[in-house]
């Protein structure tokens, strides 16, 4: 029997991401009547930002078991299964803690070493074409392969990852993706990978062609199943979700935001240009952005999207190698990327807001320990250290300033009631 899939129960089942222009001409136009102090086109903004502008989840044609549930349950089982990390103690749940808005809450991800980067959450990114801070990856599937090489994450190669699939989800792999390669039922290396350290590179080397061949299929299999899991999980409605359906459904509001909220609001979609990077129902418009964060002292140089971009077009598991399960489709964000220019130097990930209260601390490297201090660092707009910073300032008052944290602080979920 297949294992039901676990998630917290706090996620809900909405689905995901419209166009910003589909969803508002779906919407409606600004013709009416001022509500609760908003204009008609203020409510049409409000709309497009709103968990109910989300729709079906978008097809992946590179990944053929992407809504297969039985692949969701593998993938459920290998996300959490610290087997595949070289000391055996660090799983995709190790930081991406579910009862922590797959985050865990560090500066700097931990995993058999540290990293350089803070963990992004999971569930938003579903959406997303580009993985990672520099989008390095472009499919869900894709990212979730590269942790398990990263020396510092799992530290593990794909030859153990294969032997593992091989070894203990033999019959779940035989379920979801059909019979295991024969040419492993050969003996071949513990630890051998083509990006691994020099040894783990020869020894790669000293496999057949065939098995190689074969190691990156079960890999880029274990990456799928992992994609199929990811993708079953669900944003939460916040509060600001509830205002805005009460809003356009002509329900009472006034319980459901206090006027600090509201007017921070008016700022986030107005004077603070918020919505020019944190759009749409997922408050992302899943680009890349320079806006003058300094770096984390201690940690090495890192340029962001102009390393990301050259990474993410030699990875052969990308949507133009191989294993792409639909040959030429579903590549149009890699075929169309800028691949060089000054915009891509310092250039980082727009995240998802979703939630970003909870997720302490902030930007790339968790260089900011609080919403107050990443408000402050965008009204007065510092200069990049390299690159263009795109932000200018905004010259926010300290009043403004606590405004617009306490709406941030409405992007969370309601707390939950206590049972009685």
């Amino acid at each position: 029997m297949v294992k039901p899939i676990t998630r917290p129960s706090t996620w809900s089942s909405r689905g995901p991401l419209l166009a910003i222009a589909v969803a508002a001409v779906a919407l409606g136009g600004t013709a009416g009547p001022a509500v609760d102090g908003w204009s008609p086109e203020e409510i049409k903004t409000l709309r497009s930002l709103w968990i109910g502008s989300l729709g079906p989840l978008p097809h992946d044609p590179t990944n053929r078991v992407a809504d297969d549930p039985t692949a969701a349950s593998l993938g459920s089982l290998l996300f959490n299964d610290t087997g595949f990390s070289a000391n055996g103690r660090v799983s995709c749940a190790s930081c991406h803690q579910p009862q922590n808005g797959f985050t865990d809450h560090r500066p700097i991800g931990k995993g058999i070493g540290v990293g350089k980067r803070r963990t992004m959450p999971i569930p938003a990114a579903i959406y997303s074409p580009w993985q990672f801070w520099d989008g390095r990856a472009d499919s869900l599937w894709a990212q979730a392969t590269g942790p398990t090489e990263n020396p510092v994450e799992h530290g593990s190669t794909r030859t153990e990852i294969a032997r593992r699939m091989q070894t203990r989800y033999a019959d779940w792999y035989r379920r979801v993706f059909g019979p295991f390669p024969a040419v492993l039922s050969q003996p071949y290396p513990e630890r051998a990978s083509p990006v691994g350290n020099a040894a783990e590179r020869a020894a790669w080397a000293s496999m057949p062609a065939a098995q190689q061949d074969a190691v990156n299929e079960v890999f880029a299999n274990f990456g799928k199943a992992v994609a199929a899991f990811e993708r079953t999980l669900r944003l939460p409605k916040t509060r600001f979700d509830n205002y805005v359906a009460a809003l356009v459904s002509g329900a009472s509001t006034q319980a459901l935001m206090n006027p600090d909220e509201r007017a921070g609001l008016r700022l986030f979609i107005g004077k603070g240009q918020c919505t020019r990077c944190h759009n749409g129902p997922l408050l992302t418009n899943n680009h890349f952005a320079n806006t003058g964060v300094p770096p984390r002292p201690g940690l090495a140089d890192d340029v962001g999207r102009s390393d990301g971009i050259t990474l993410a077009l030699a990875n052969a598991f990308n949507c133009r190698g191989r294993f792409n399960d639909k040959p030429g489709q579903g590549c149009d964000e890699l075929d169309f990327a800028i691949l060089k220019g000054p915009e891509l130097q310092r250039a980082f990930k727009v995240p998802s807001l979703r939630g970003v209260a909870d997720r302490a601390p902030y930007m790339h490297q968790g260089q900011f320990g609080s919403l107050e201090r990443v408000v402050q660092h965008y009204s007065t707009a510092p200069a990049a250290i390299s690159g263009k910073s795109e932000i200018h300032p905004l010259n926010l008052s300290r009043e403004e300033q606590r405004q617009l944290v306490a709406f941030l602080r409405t992007l969370s979920a309601p707390p939950a009631k206590a049972s009685r």
